[in-house]
């Protein structure tokens, strides 16, 4: 009755420590998943982050603010704070816009779930931020149906130009039949020939710069079967910015201004330069633009975002307009892939004169604005939008060395103009391993060569078939600490020799450019990372092995062990892995054809390993499905099994034992860790490392120990220990004794002694077998040490 309360003991403290283990690795793996959404596995920043307040980042040299803020540190209030209008509530709306009503219409109605109304929030005459009266819009009216009223001939413009301004102010709402819709309708208003007011025109100003707040994905859906829509409406929004006399239309996304010359008596060539100012945040504000005239060279300063010098040769030219637009939505090419979030403004340029493509010539500077810190600029193109290809062309226009910090182009044509820029990614080559890596990897490459030469050799000395699951283990171990050390460093890092300066860029070639990140080609090092990823699973599922077979050996005490079974965990040790690369690099290639980079899915640019997954795309990443769940499953099982082994077998109670055999605690604790060695127990240490404090690196220097000495370990538990390597061992030593002359004189019991001192040193797994040979399914014809009731079943 006692044995039997002392054995459901035994069993309720192994499945305790093992429901406790599955839940560190649980909350190891959690834990792994919030860092990687929080971005807190980015390497750390040298940049002063905390000096940028309320959502502002630190970019080139200052504080890039969100539209809410304004400042040095992004501390002074751009915004105007909640409201209410009748019964209608507005949130805090930017400085510039026009915020949504909360209050939507209703289910039953055409436009259900779009808002009914909007407000602006602007600046006085005094620079005092205040709220302009509400704007009401109609249910029963939507996108879908004001296109069909614009093509009216009694169509009301003013009316149609509000609507679709209050439909369109929630972009995120936007659709792309949403956007497709708006962007006729707008064009038809902005057509001289339906003649709409001036008031209904710059409404459609803002309307289009709400669109522009649209996703990419929309844009880039509607311009499926859509092109003539976008078409028209760039070429009436360049005819409309001739039309403003001298004033100007700024919104966030948009701003037109003209120039008109027939109040000042111009007779000869004209020149008219427009400039951008930045500002705090990524959006155009009033007061940004400015237009001087008559002026010969372009002038930017530190301020200028962009500047186009416009030079006539006509003396005939009445007005001139220009529209910058923030970003390239509605330019959506097809020859050039921007897979970058960098603002990438469009500047159009126009005379009255245009039909006479000769008569004017502009130049033009550009800031290229962009992560400096994460990227370099490699090369860049002045193109125009060619609007019989609906794409992007180079021809006539060429680029020229400019200013310091200033992308410069000259075109011999009027249209819109854009600088295409490419660039590569500042990757952050980590350096090269450290001693204690170097060192630790080196040991454990020794000590498995050493074991797999000693397991073969020895193979009939022991009177024993190889020991098959230790073999296995050893030989993926030994190949992949070889491709650790010779090739997880990617040879790319030393080709950087580039430091982005503008000036080592090739002026004499516009060529057109395909896309905007450009990486440079590594196959061996994709061939590395596949390797690496194979042979680590490989070693896992060895050491999964070794604990299944121990638990069967020892637990279920299968003795012999089933047919064709070292065949069976063949097939599982070396081809399961092979599935779950193969798998792995299938579904990442039919994903990603399309990119010439696609194996940058699968692996990491500054190592040859898996690639770390960006925070919003962690759940489908190869890393998590391919290598994290895998080993943490096999982590778990071995656990367990490394649990029910110690308990029920290394540090059993045995009331049969005499006093002569029993085994002192220290032994049970050397063979305690050498089950835990072939389990791969010590990778747990790996979950760690994700503490977020000085502990980690505590936990860092302990899993490098551990794991990169891990084949040393294994030498010395598993070849180093056993009777014939000792007793050779004797053997090589009395030689050189011998040879020495000094054999003689040592007393007979000098190598006894040798022997004994070994032994203490080194033996473990005593209470088991006394030269314990790991997994080996043969039968064992050594000398056993554990009682004589349960020598039959743990005999391997």
């Amino acid at each position: 009755m006692a044995s039997c309360h002392a054995c459901n003991l035994r069993v309720l403290v192994a499945i305790v420590c093992g429901l406790l283990t599955a839940i560190v690795l649980g909350l190891g793996i959690w834990r792994t998943v919030i860092r990687i959404q929080r971005g807190t596995l980015a390497p750390p920043s040298s940049t002063p982050t905390e000096f940028c307040r309320n959502g502002g980042t630190w970019e080139n040299g200052r504080c890039i603010c969100t539209e809410e803020w304004k400042g040095l540190r992004c501390t002074i209030a751009n915004f105007c704070e909640n409201s209410t209008y009748m019964s209608l509530t507005f949130a805090r709306i930017p400085v510039g816009r026009y915020g949504p009503s909360l209050q939507t219409c209703g289910k039953d109605t055409p436009n259900a779930g779009n808002p009914m109304a909007i407000r602006l929030c602007s600046l006085s005459v005094y620079g005092e931020i205040e709220l302009q009266n509400v704007t009401l819009g109609n249910c029963n009216e939507n996108l879908e149906t004001l296109e069909k009223q614009v093509e009216s001939v009694t169509a009301k413009f003013d009316n149609i130009s509000t609507e679709a301004q209050v439909l369109t102010s929630d972009a995120n709402r936007l659709t792309a039949e949403n956007i497709t819709s708006a962007t006729r309708v707008v064009g038809q208003i902005f057509n001289t020939s339906r003649k709409a007011s001036p008031e209904a025109k710059k409404v459609a100003v803002t309307t289009v710069s709400q669109l522009l707040d649209a996703s990419e994905d929309v844009f880039q859906e509607a311009a499926v079967g859509n092109d003539d829509g976008f078409t028209t409406l760039i070429e009436q929004m360049e005819t409309y910015s001739l039309s403003l006399g001298n004033a100007s239309v700024v919104e966030p996304n948009i701003a037109i201004q003209s120039a008109n010359f027939s109040s000042e008596g111009t007779v000869g060539p004209t020149s008219v330069r427009f400039s951008v100012q930045q500002g705090t945040s990524d959006s155009l504000v009033s007061g940004s633009t400015f237009i001087h005239t008559n002026v010969d060279s372009l002038n930017p300063d530190g301020q200028t975002e962009l500047q186009i010098l416009l030079n006539t040769t006509k003396s005939n030219t009445k007005a001139c307009g220009f529209v910058v637009y923030q970003n390239n939505k509605l330019f959506q090419s097809k020859t050039f892939t921007s897979k970058s979030n960098f603002s990438q403004k469009i500047i159009s340029s126009k005379t009255d004169e245009n039909e006479q493509i000769q008569s004017a010539s502009v130049e033009m500077v550009f800031r290229p604005k962009y992560n400096q810190q994460e990227f370099q600029l490699r090369s860049y193109a002045c193109v125009y939008w060619n609007f019989s290809t609906k794409d992007w062309d180079t021809y006539g226009c060429h680029k020229d060395k400019g200013p310091d910090g200033f992308l410069h182009c000259r075109c011999n044509h009027t249209t819109n103009f854009a600088v295409l820029m490419t660039f590569t990614k500042d990757y952050q080559y980590p350096e090269s391993l450290d001693d204690l890596s170097n060192l630790g990897c080196a040991l454990s490459i020794t000590g498995l060569v050493l074991t797999i030469i000693f397991q073969i050799v020895t193979r009939k000395l022991r009177k024993t078939s190889v020991t098959w699951v230790l073999v296995s283990l050893c030989t993926s171990m030994l190949i992949f600490n070889l491709l650790f050390v010779f090739g997880i460093e990617n040879s790319n890092k030393n080709l950087k020799t580039s430091d982005g300066d503008i000036n080592n860029i090739d002026f004499d070639n516009n060529e057109m450019l395909t896309k905007d990140i450009m990486d440079i080609p590594n196959p061996t090092c994709t061939a590395i990372a596949v390797l690496l990823h194979y042979f680590l699973l490989v070693t896992f599922t060895w050491n999964g092995l070794s604990a299944a077979q121990l638990y069967f050996l020892l637990i279920r005490t299968m003795k012999p062990l089933p047919r064709h079974f070292i065949l069976f965990i063949s097939l599982i040790g070396w081809g399961v892995p092979a599935i779950i690369v193969g798998i792995t690099m299938g579904v990442v290639y039919s994903q990603n054809a399309s990119d010439l980079q696609w194996e940058l899915y699968y692996r990491q640019e500054e190592i040859c390993w898996l690639a770390i997954p960006e925070s919003n795309d962690f759940m489908t990443s190869p890393l998590l499905w391919s290598f994290i769940v895998p080993v943490t499953i096999i982590l778990i099982i071995n656990v367990v099994v490394f649990i029910i082994i110690t308990v029920k077998v290394l540090w059993k109670s045995n009331q049969n034992l005499t006093s002569t055999k029993k085994v002192s605690s220290l032994k049970k604790i050397v063979s305690t860790l050498s089950i835990a060695v072939v389990f791969g127990i010590t990778w747990i240490l790996a979950y760690f490392m994700l503490i977020n404090n000085e502990i980690r690196k505590i936990f860092g220097y302990i899993f490098c120990l551990f794991n990169t000495t891990q084949g040393l370990q294994i030498f010395i538990l598993y070849t180093i220990r056993t009777k014939i390597f000792q007793s050779k061992a004797s053997e090589v030593l009395k030689s050189l004794s011998s040879s020495t002359g000094r054999m003689k004189s040592l007393p007979s019991v000098t190598q006894l002694g040798l022997h004994v001192r070994m032994y203490n040193m080194l033996r473990s797994l005593p209470a088991l077998h006394e030269h314990f040979r790991l997994l080996d399914p043969s039968e064992s014809t050594e000398e056993m040490t554990l009682p004589k009731s349960d020598q039959a079943n743990a005999s391997i």
